[in-house]
This record gives C-alpha cells, sequence and structure tokens, in this order.
C-alpha cells in the first residue's frame, strides 16, 4: 500500500479572499463555492473564516461592511506538499478543517480537507465489520432540537456550544436539518431571527441506519457530498451524527492495521508512526495552548496521588485559581494577549511549584492544583507565594494581572469532586472578598 503525498490530493483550485475584503464579500463568497469556511491571505499568514465567525457576527450585530483586517481571525495550520499524508493526522485533532499546503517558498499551493482525505480511501479497505450502532455507542456530540425553537434561540445556542449543525426533530424523528449553509444565507439575507427554525431548515432529512457499515456510510457520504451522516435506529428515531472528521479517525485505525502488510515501506511507516503516537499521547493529556495537564490527565494523576495519601497516610492539598478580570483583557488587548497571560500564569505555576506537584488548566482562565504531602497551612503559604510572584509579573501591553486562590485538604473518603467543590467555594469567597486574595475551605 503506498500512501501518497500531500500534493497528489490537495486541491488547487483555492477559494480564498484577502484580508481588507469585507465580511458581506467574505460570506458571498463562500455562499457560491458551497464551502463553510474561507481562507484569508493576511500576507505571510493564511487565516481562516469561519461561520462560528459568522454567528459572532450576528450575535454582536457588526456591520457587514466592515473589513475582515478589523476580526481576530484563527490562522489556518499549513504543511509544505512534499510530506506524506500521514503528517497531516495531527492537524485532524484541531477544529479547523482547512489545512493550507505550501511550496518551498511558502507560496500557497492548495488545500487539504477532511473531504479530500475521504475521496482518497478506497472503501474497500475499510471497515466492513464495524456498523455506525458500534460506533455511537461511544457517545458523540449532537445538537437537535424541536421544530417551535425561535431561530435566534438556536443561533445563541449553536454558538455557545460551537455546533455547525443541528437536526430538528418530532416525536425524536428527524424531519429537518439546518447546517452552515442555511446559516449563511440567513445572516447574509438578514432574515427574521424571530420565526420558528422550521422556516429555514432543510428538509426532508436524508439518513442512513445504524446497521450500516463504516465503508457505507463513506460511500454515503461521497454520493450526496455531505459533512455528515445522520444516524436513525430501526424505529426511525433520531441515533445520533458522525461528521467526516470522525469516520476519517475510524478508518486511519483500519489503516494501521493494513499497512503491516507492506514490508516494502514498513520500517519508514512505523518511524513515522511511532513519533505520531508520542505525539497523540501528548495531545491526550497536556492543554494545546499552556502544555499543562488537562483535565483528564489530571483526574487520571489524582486517583494514583490519593491511592498513595491513603497508604502511607500523608497529607494532600488541592488548590484552585482563577485569573481575576480575565474577559477585560480579552475585551481591552485581544485574544492573542490573554493567550499570553494563560501562557506566562502557568509558567510562573511551573516555576514556583514542587516537581511532585500536579498543575493543570482547569478551562478558560481557571487552573487545579494539586499538591501530594503539603498539609492545609503549607498549601496556603504556597498559594500566597504564587500569588505575590503572578502579582509582580509584567506581561506585554497587558502589564500586571492578580489571581484568587481557593484551597482545600484532601480528606480520607472524599472524591475528587468533592474537594474541588470546597476549593471553588473558598475561590469564589476570595473574589467576593475583593479578588487578589487566598481563602480556605475553613472560612466559608
Amino acid at each position: 500500500m503506498k500512501f501518497p503525498l500531500v500534493y497528489d490530493i490537495a486541491s488547487t483550485s483555492v477559494i480564498s479572499v484577502d484580508i481588507s475584503s469585507t465580511i458581506s464579500n467574505a460570506i458571498e463568497v463562500m455562499l457560491k463555492s458551497t464551502h463553510r469556511n474561507v481562507i484569508v491571505k493576511d500576507n505571510n499568514l493564511f487565516r481562516i473564516f469561519t461561520i462560528l465567525d459568522i454567528l459572532n457576527i450576528q450575535q454582536e450585530s457588526l456591520d457587514l461592511e466592515l473589513k475582515l483586517e478589523e476580526l481576530d481571525l484563527a490562522i489556518a495550520p499549513t504543511i509544505l506538499k512534499n510530506k506524506n499524508i500521514l503528517e497531516t493526522l495531527e492537524y485532524l485533532n484541531n477544529s479547523i478543517e482547512y489545512i493550507c499546503v505550501v511550496d518551498l517558498n511558502y507560496k500557497l499551493y492548495g488545500l487539504i480537507t477532511h473531504t479530500d482525505i475521504i475521496t482518497n480511501i478506497d472503501p474497500d479497505t475499510l471497515m466492513d465489520n464495524y456498523t455506525l450502532g458500534d460506533f455511537l455507542k461511544l457517545g458523540r456530540r449532537m445538537k437537535w432540537v424541536k421544530q417551535d425553537i425561535t431561530t435566534s434561540a438556536l443561533l445563541q445556542d449553536m454558538l455557545k456550544a460551537s455546533f455547525d449543525n443541528v437536526v430538528i426533530v418530532e416525536k425524536m424523528k428527524p424531519i429537518g436539518i439546518v447546517t452552515t449553509k442555511d446559516i449563511m444565507l440567513i445572516i447574509k439575507s438578514k432574515k427574521s431571527l424571530n420565526l420558528p427554525i422550521s422556516h429555514y431548515m432543510s428538509s426532508p432529512v436524508n439518513t442512513i441506519g445504524k446497521d450500516a457499515s463504516i465503508k457505507e456510510a463513506l460511500t454515503f457520504i461521497k454520493e450526496k457530498h455531505y459533512k455528515r451522516v445522520v444516524v436513525i435506529d430501526e424505529n426511525g428515531n433520531l441515533n445520533g451524527i458522525i461528521s467526516q472528521k470522525e469516520l476519517i479517525s475510524l478508518t486511519y485505525s483500519k489503516w494501521a492495521m493494513l499497512m503491516k502488510e507492506y514490508q516494502s515501506e514498513l520500517h519508514e511507516i512505523n518511524n513515522i508512526l511511532e513519533n505520531k503516537n508520542r505525539e497523540y499521547e501528548t495531545i491526550a493529556s497536556t492543554d494545546s495552548l499552556t502544555g499543562l495537564y488537562n483535565r483528564y490527565k489530571f483526574s487520571e494523576l489524582y486517583l494514583s496521588s490519593y491511592q498513595s495519601m491513603v497508604q502511607r497516610h500523608n497529607d494532600m492539598s488541592l488548590i484552585i485559581l482563577d485569573i481575576d478580570l480575565f474577559k477585560k483583557v480579552n475585551d481591552t488587548y485581544g485574544h492573542n494577549i490573554g493567550d499570553k497571560v494563560l501562557i506566562q500564569v502557568s509558567h510562573a505555576l511551573l516555576k514556583v511549584l514542587r516537581n511532585i506537584d500536579i498543575v493543570c488548566r482547569w478551562g478558560g482562565e481557571e487552573f487545579v492544583i494539586l499538591l501530594p504531602t503539603a498539609s492545609l497551612n503549607n498549601a496556603v503559604k504556597l498559594a500566597e507565594k504564587l500569588r505575590v510572584y503572578i502579582e509582580k509579573m509584567e506581561i506585554d501591553i497587558a502589564g500586571s494581572i492578580t489571581v484568587s486562590f481557593g484551597v482545600a485538604k484532601v480528606m480520607e473518603g472524599n472524591s475528587m469532586e468533592e474537594v474541588i467543590g470546597r476549593a471553588d467555594s473558598a475561590l469564589y469567597l476570595a473574589k467576593d472578598s475583593g479578588r487578589n486574595c487566598v481563602k480556605t475551605e475553613l472560612e466559608i
């Protein structure tokens, strides 16, 4: 089996606009090309204008004649055109579905999308023995609503939860679907958002049974030119939604098994996969921005640390900290500076804390620290040391920031949720006490 190079499958007909174009012009290009995203050329950078940007524009009632350069658009990932297709897999963990293909001079050569990758996978080599029903048992993210919900309420929900499609149901049977194209038309045409979503949904819904194989689902997507499949059970009830991206992850696992049969490329591919496996292990356990542990890894480490505490009769404490007025930083200086603040705080935590301490980005501007062998008093002292250290930092144009802390003791019989709940209550007390201070569960 020969894995193609990136330039073999890249689409060279690139849909793009310049950073000086207006929002209205970008939406028009997206509608004409039936794309959910468009590449925005910004000197040597390639940015991406997406449906979520359009929803934000609608939410903030921005003028459609504003230029794209006035928006905070995400930068699209890039890959050299002579790379192996396996090198694109790490980018598929990203929410951006476009990968910009560049030549050695970093000039835009083309694009690779999920559609391009699926089109170049032979269905005969895929999983015939796995059904969509088996996959849906893992629990997929899905949004469904009733047909009488107002369009404005639905758009707010989609923006908040980052859904790019919604199925409309009646007695759990899919009767319509709202996709990114529908949303763009609604906003571009300035249609009333007070009407029920049933006025704008696409109907009927083309569905596929949960007993269909992954191979059949891929064939279905190819023939219909869809971005996803709507899956129903034997009674016609909505069972789930599977995206192209999720199907790709399944087909890749089949690729990994098949390639071992081809000795001529085995050594080269094994080296690539070994490097990728290390990268995926890191991706699965860390926060992509700060490099700290994520919630999943923290939960795992909490359990092992708790067991050690019980066996050795040690103390253990937990700290929750939250950057004060972080929204103001983002609103005043932009999300790039906000990201720098998060990174600098992460560096500060790692510098001040001990090697045995476990640090996690819990979400947004909130961090959690587990302190093995630390009593509540020692945890408070350490939190105060962190508070002072962070307050003295200077971060780019944002200047200085402050952080509030909540501290709780881990006791035998406590679940992680219980300890975090007590520390969180202490954090709220710190916020209510004027911020930039340390409070413990004993003060609640």
